[in-house]
């Protein structure tokens, strides 16, 4: 197989939240990054959001104006995927939880992508290896799991699929690296390691609200001064979106057993359309 590349150029499919914060310390790293979402428009609007999220940088001191605008020169926004892939050396997926939409993506990036490009998934939980099977080349596909907001946290959990080529792991640790996030490297399990422990802590937060054990204020603020979490298990869920969480649940259901099953708070706030932060309610309001 073809040497992997020193990563130079990335493509970021996926204009979301996850998306956007991918592309933002891509491009501040020092990598021409583009950004493609099938929804008009969205991409410019994912490059208008890291323009503001630079800017306010600039105002705590966290950024200077120079590194503000070179990063901001290093995005583009082609109109398709193929214009996105074509070049990349790096290709990271951030499309929603569904495992037969990131399949479908990763047999159309196989085809816009050179076949040397590294080919990633920023899946919370599902699995590596049975997206993998949907491209030409799997054994350049892995993932790259980023926590939400990515330009904060620290983390970068880095999947290892069933026919991951080592090099290819090599590679993503240096590209960890030089976005400057601590690297863990884990196997193709469901869950992995971080969405499977911070799952079960979510879920039993819920059932002891149901259950009137405590407020979801207090749960918060026991596993925070406790345990030294810098966000409590029931914020955090909805910065990640209650929908994420009741699909990753029920994914870990399917694999692992009952343990895993969503309580039906749960269920029954993602129906009404609580969805966390991004719809102004969920646990909280916003």
């Amino acid at each position: 197989m073809p040497s992997v590349l020193e990563v130079q150029k990335v493509a970021v499919i996926g204009a979301g939240t996850m998306g956007t914060g991918i592309a933002q310390v891509a491009a501040r790293a020092g990598y021409r990054t583009a950004i493609y979402d099938a929804a008009e428009g969205a991409a410019r609007r994912s490059v208008e959001r890291i323009g503001e999220a630079l800017s306010r940088a600039v105002e705590r001191g966290k950024c200077t104006v120079q590194d503000r605008d070179e990063a901001l020169a290093r995005l583009s926004t082609p109109a398709d995927l193929e214009g996105a892939a074509g070049d990349a050396d790096l290709v990271i997926e951030a499309a929603p939880e569904d495992l037969a939409l990131k399949r479908d993506l990763f047999g159309r990036l196989s085809k816009a992508a050179r076949g040397d490009a590294i080919l990633a998934s920023n899946t919370s939980s599902l699995p590596i290896s049975a997206i993998a099977a949907a491209a030409r080349h799997p054994a350049r596909v892995i993932g790259l799991h980023f926590f939400n907001p990515v330009p904060v946290m620290k983390l970068l959990e880095i999947v290892q699929g069933e026919r991951t080529d080592p090099m290819v792991v090599t590679a993503c640790r240096a590209v960890g690296g030089r976005l400057g996030k601590e690297v863990v490297v884990v196997r193709d399990a469901p869950g992995f390691a971080t969405s499977r422990l911070g799952i079960a802590l979510a879920l039993e937060a819920m059932r002891m609200v149901e259950e009137g054990v405590a407020s979801v204020e207090e749960i918060d603020r026991a596993i925070e001064l406790g345990y030294g979490h810098p966000m409590g298990p029931l914020k955090l869920t909805d910065h990640v979106g209650l929908d994420v969480r009741l699909a990753i649940a029920d994914h870990l259901l399917a694999e692992l057993g009952e343990r895993f099953r969503p309580p039906q708070i749960l269920r029954r706030m993602v129906r009404a359309g609580k969805l966390g932060k991004k719809t102004g309610e969920g646990f909280y309001k916003y």
